[in-house]
């Protein structure tokens, strides 16, 4: 084992291997319960589908399905990129890793200023839940109006927690093609990268729920 290498065992550790069979088992405890998290989520969704479910189609006709599926291919392509990186990392190739990387904060951020639009565009138009909503642009009044609401309030709290996960890897993403580019990553030790790659790939997977869940009820 190399110097650089050997640095990152913790103390508590036997091995790199060990090290990794434990870091591993601990991101997947965690996507487990953020399954839980968004299965919640999916759940209250869906029980208000049932229950109106020609409301939500009007409602979602004033998303832009467009923009919901240029999203979804940037994510799909930020995964390719991240499961790039991956396996550069695992090679050792170190400039590689770092485009990789930065390509996938890239497209990250693409698909973030896409949401920014759509967010403002629901801002301009009332169709942000609460005292100055206003469902008069998706022609439904009384309590459609009000079911509508419903199906807005998951929208933002669905999209808006699943940008937050983004959020908060991009600034991930960074301190790794950071630290790639020092080295640190290589054949013996490319734990970090793998396992922010298994956090991506479930961002990403999330989306591919809500996309159809949300744009393609109509």
């Amino acid at each position: 084992m190399s110097d650089a290498h050997a640095s990152v065992l913790q103390h508590h550790f036997e091995s790199l291997e060990q090290q990794k069979e434990c870091s591993a088992l601990g991101m997947w405890v965690f996507i487990a319960q953020e399954v839980l998290f968004f299965g919640g989520l999916f759940a209250t969704y869906t029980v208000y589908r049932v229950l109106y479910p020609g409301v939500f189609a009007a409602a979602s006709h004033h998303l832009d399905v467009g923009l919901g599926a240029f999203n979804t291919a940037v994510l799909i392509c930020s995964s390719l990129t991240m499961a790039l990186a991956v396996h550069a990392a695992a090679l050792g190739r170190r400039k590689q890793i770092v485009a990789w990387l930065l390509l996938t904060v890239l497209l990250g951020g693409v698909f973030l200023g896409v949401k920014v639009v759509e967010y403002r565009e629901k801002w301009e138009h009332h169709l942000v839940p609460g005292p100055h909503f206003s469902a008069h642009e998706l022609h439904l009044r009384g309590d459609a109006a009000n079911q509508a609401q419903i199906y807005y309030s998951l929208y933002f709290a669905m999209t808006g927690l699943h940008a937050l996960h983004m959020i908060i890897g991009i600034p991930i993403i960074l301190g790794l093609a950071v630290f790639a580019w020092k080295g640190r990553y290589g054949p013996e030790w490319s734990t970090p990268v793998e396992l922010t790659g298994l956090y991506w790939h479930f961002v990403d997977i999330v989306w591919i729920f809500l996309f159809p869940f949300l744009y393609l009820i109509h």
